[in-house]
């Protein structure tokens, strides 16, 4: 079998090179929202990509070491920005999210972490025509 190469165009060096912004932070919704003491809903808010010293430091918090299930709420207290109006976003205030509210961000923690998207690829129950949505949210019924 006899290879061919192709000539490839040279490339200067001061050529411009274009590099999509890398995306670092991914804003949500919120299925149910976090009520906050004086009992106002926040349902939209922004989470940041993990770094590695995010991964690592909730291992040594003691409430993690004695409840290993503990580390979610510290992990998502560290990249969670903001949710609403609140900016200091601690484990106290990821402790109070209701359960799916929970699940949605661990979720979407995974599919931002893991994968670098929140796309899920989804089929119709009806047709089975699969489509993808934006799982980070937008208006109930959008994607």
């Amino acid at each position: 079998m006899r290879r061919v190469m192709a000539a490839v165009p040279p490339v200067s060096a001061d050529a411009p090179v274009e590099v999509a912004p890398m995306r670092t932070e991914f804003n949500f919704e919120l299925p149910r929202g976090y009520v906050d003491d004086a009992g106002v809903v926040h349902r939209t808010g922004v989470m940041r990509l993990a770094t590695a010293r995010d991964e690592l430091v909730p291992l040594r918090d003691d409430r993690v070491r004695e409840n290993a299930a503990y580390l979610t709420v510290v992990l998502l207290a560290r990249v969670i920005v903001r949710i609403g109006a609140v900016t200091d976003v601690h484990a106290g205030v990821v402790e109070n999210l209701f359960a799916s509210d929970l699940a949605f961000l661990q979720d979407m923690y995974r599919r931002i972490n893991s994968e670098g998207h929140t796309r899920a690829a989804v089929a119709c129950p009806e047709c089975g025509h699969g489509f993808s949505v934006d799982v980070a949210g937008g208006r109930l019924g959008e994607s």
